[in-house]
């Protein structure tokens, strides 16, 4: 699978996984081109960003989409198990996650690798530090009490 850098904040987890922001229609097109058939969004539909009908448009492509609206100042152990969930049952097949900025994925992937679910916890914190750190409720979701009392810091903005 080939890379699609003109889509905000894309990343590559590993050869069957690629995350980012939100893709414009045209991008899905891109993403499914590449192999992808399944894309997992945890922004929610409401926000500033999001595409006016995404599921209409993954249909009209003929992909499967997974809808996991996560509060951005409030993310859940109900999100995450979703999350979870959704990766199991999609398990060996190109999928592609995305948000609105690509910090509640990269946040959900570092997690995902605390937990020894999946992948380097090492290579998941350089894919989320190459975006945001985390303070606030999200260090406290990622397990990084360190961090609680600080806030949201975004790369290329103010760290």
């Amino acid at each position: 699978m080939t890379d699609l850098p003109d889509v905000i904040n894309w990343r590559r987890r590993d050869s069957i996984t690629t995350m980012s922001g939100q893709p414009t229609e045209d991008q899905m097109a891109q993403i499914k081109a590449l192999g992808v058939r399944d894309v997992i969004n945890l922004g929610p539909h409401t926000n500033t960003g999001a595409l006016p009908d995404e599921t209409g448009t993954l249909a009209a492509l003929g992909m499967k989409y997974i809808y996991i609206p996560v509060d951005f100042s409030a993310p859940t152990q109900a999100d995450f198990d979703a999350f979870c969930a959704a990766l199991a049952q999609l398990k060996d097949r190109p999928v592609h996650v995305h948000c609105i900025y690509n910090a509640r994925v990269s946040a959900f992937f570092y997690r995902y690798a605390l937990e020894r679910r999946g992948g380097s916890v090492t290579e998941a914190f350089a894919l989320m530090d190459g975006i945001w750190r985390p303070g606030g409720v999200w260090a406290s979701f990622i397990d990084k009490p360190e961090d609680i009392e600080l806030p949201i810091r975004y790369a290329g903005y103010d760290y």
